[in-house]
């Protein structure tokens, strides 16, 4: 997981009716199958690439979201936010010693300053009995752990601007905020960043968007991460955590992250978020819509052209791309014995090249059967579910009864 001034860009000549959409050719059956496409990921909300080529064309942030959130208003939202550190596959947390480094006890309370010897490099908190934590340190001239306080319950460290977490492999990412131990099922604990919101996305921003890219650009990404984040914490309060730090939520990457030209923009949007009814949005945006964005089940998520995604001068990758697929990755995906044909059904009727595919069917030696697009891209591992299956010209039927007309 985000107006007439931007619509205007985009050429009526992409909105091609959803009846001739369904008219598709059979391509023949290959050892391989080239699958041409559009875009990189849902598509929902925001283009990220889209978002910088409205920017490179003038438009203000405020443009940018009102343009992939339509209907949504302007709100504030402030607090922290909990999130899970995937990386950190340890059974505890180990982290380097650091000035004004604390431990807190979230059953009590109570806060306890971590003492500091020449000879301490790492602190850590692993579990101990069925719910509780200790705390150890690191000796460096005896090379051992030594116990230093055992709590009831689950702990965090905190206190430093920034804490240098140890991850398995020895490398050190460092966070702002307190990391905590969280309890889950069997021995292991989980590692949680509780941050500020603003400081969390100083983490994401840079990660999920091109720090180089204009200011707008950079703001809606802000607006839109924030508003995400504030979304999803909504609905995570019985939960240890709010979000994870990868592509699954957000990507976040911590203090190490963190970017002068991002840190700017989301101070320009400081505590700004997306309404629709005075509740926070999903904003959900994606790498690159492909020239139009999908539609989902909420108001605000609408399907229409996006001139902005392939605008001149925004860099966009993932505009087109062509891969290529084994006939075996390709019969995995139907499980309908050899493929005789591989065509697309019905496409939306929005957007370049006839739209966004919906369905995709397959026939083989055992039957047929039919794959929504998004379906169809995860099993083949694709950008995105707008696709198409280029054919040779020779392969071309020349009897009108051989091609599909519904």
């Amino acid at each position: 997981m985000n107006k007439r001034a931007v619509a205007a860009i985009v050429l009526s000549s992409t909105l091609i009716s959803a009846t001739a959409q369904a008219r598709e050719i059979d391509p023949a059956a290959a050892a391989d199958t080239t699958i041409s496409g559009r875009g990189f990921g849902h598509g929902r909300g925001m283009s990220q690439y889209g978002a910088q080529g409205a920017a490179i064309a003038g438009k203000s942030v405020q443009q940018i979201l009102d343009f992939y959130y339509p209907g949504t208003t302007t709100g504030k939202a402030a607090g922290s936010i909990r999130v899970r550190v995937t990386a950190d596959t340890t059974d505890g947390i180990r982290v380097g010693v650091v000035n004004h480094l604390k431990v807190r006890d979230l059953v009590t309370r109570k806060v306890y300053e971590l003492p500091r010897a020449s000879t301490r490099n790492q602190w850590s908190i692993d579990p101990s009995g069925d719910h509780g934590t200790k705390v150890s340190s690191f000796n460096t001239k005896t090379r051992t752990w030594t116990l230093w306080k055992t709590f009831t319950g689950i702990t965090q460290f905190e206190g430093a601007p920034v804490i240098g977490l140890i991850l398995p492999s020895g490398a050190v990412r460092r966070y702002r905020g307190a990391l905590r131990a969280v309890d889950v099922s069997g021995v292991h604990l989980d590692t949680v960043n509780v941050v500020s919101l603003e400081y969390y996305l100083r983490g994401v921003v840079p990660r999920e968007a091109v720090s180089s890219w204009k200011p707008a650009a950079l703001q809606a990404q802000a607006v839109a991460a924030r508003t995400y984040s504030v979304f999803h914490r909504s609905r995570a309060t019985r939960k240890a955590y709010d979000l994870c730090d990868t592509t699954a939520c957000q990507v976040y990457g911590g203090y190490d992250s963190e970017k002068s030209s991002t840190n700017t923009a989301i101070a320009a949007t400081a505590g700004q978020v997306r309404l629709s009814e005075g509740k926070p949005i999903i904003a959900e945006f994606s790498s690159s819509n492909g020239g139009a964005t999908a539609a989902g089940p909420i108001p605000y998520q609408v399907m229409k052209a996006d001139g902005w995604d392939a605008y001149p001068g925004n860099g966009n990758p993932n505009v087109t791309w062509t891969v290529t697929r084994t006939a075996a990755e390709i019969e995995a995906a139907f499980a309908v014995g050899t493929i005789e044909s591989l065509r697309v059904v019905k496409r939306t009727g929005v957007g370049p090249s006839g739209g966004r595919a919906v369905t995709v069917e397959a026939v083989g030696s055992k039957g047929r059967r039919a794959l929504t697009a998004d379906q169809f891209r995860i099993r083949l591992h694709l950008r995105s579910g707008w696709i198409a299956f280029p054919v040779d010209p020779l392969d071309i039927p020349t009897d009108p009864s051989m091609t599909l007309d519904r």
